[in-house]
């Protein structure tokens, strides 16, 4: 182990002791270093209310904080076990109740959009889900949780209880099941 992993590893013990005496900067912290992270996760996930959620994670986390022990890691797999397990309760929630949708003037499929609004709704995130969304779902979370979230294999297999093995395998179908998806004559502003 190199000098400034130990050194990180060190911030890391010190912060987490001091957020588990309850020392609200080291709450902030852990908040700040972690929340990001499970937001995006939960926005490329389909939460309808990515923030809200991650409010609730946190609150989970904080309220669970003393009996956690492990390293940064293990803090971060910890913190993301407990963001996918709110997250299928959303899911399952509105499988349950059926889901509602305000009319946003923006999205009137009978409005007009211009070449340039169809060009900017092409590019970033809605292309980029719509082909992960294409994904069976235990393909689709295994890579969410690699690329956005940043987990390695060992953690994305503790959060979707999986053994390692089998997300190193569902892993590689989801990148072959993209590369056959893939047509490099495309262009993004082609159908």
């Amino acid at each position: 182990m190199s000098e400034n992993s130990t050194v990180g590893a060190d911030a890391f013990a010190s912060v987490l002791a001091a957020a588990q005496a309850g020392a609200s900067w080291a709450c902030t912290r852990l908040w700040n270093d972690h929340a990001p992270s499970v937001a995006a996760f939960l926005r490329a996930r389909g939460s309808r209310e990515p923030d809200d959620l991650t409010s609730e994670v946190f609150l989970t986390v904080f309220s669970r904080l003393g009996s956690f022990t492990g390293d940064a890691a293990a803090f971060r797999s910890f913190v993301f076990s407990i963001a996918h397990r709110r997250l299928v309760d959303e899911l399952r929630m509105r499988g349950r109740r059926g889901e509602t949708v305000e009319l946003d003037p923006a999205e009137d499929p009978r409005r007009a959009s211009s070449a340039e609004d169809e060009a900017a709704s092409r590019l970033g995130d809605h292309h980029v889900l719509a082909v992960l969304n294409a994904l069976p779902a235990d393909q689709r979370d295994v890579m969410i949780l690699r690329i956005v979230a940043d987990l390695t294999v060992e953690q994305v297999a503790e959060v979707v209880g999986k053994r390692p093995g089998a997300v190193k395998a569902l892993q590689r179908r989801a990148i072959e099941r993209l590369r056959k998806n893939f047509d490099p004559t495309r262009t993004l502003f082609g159908p």
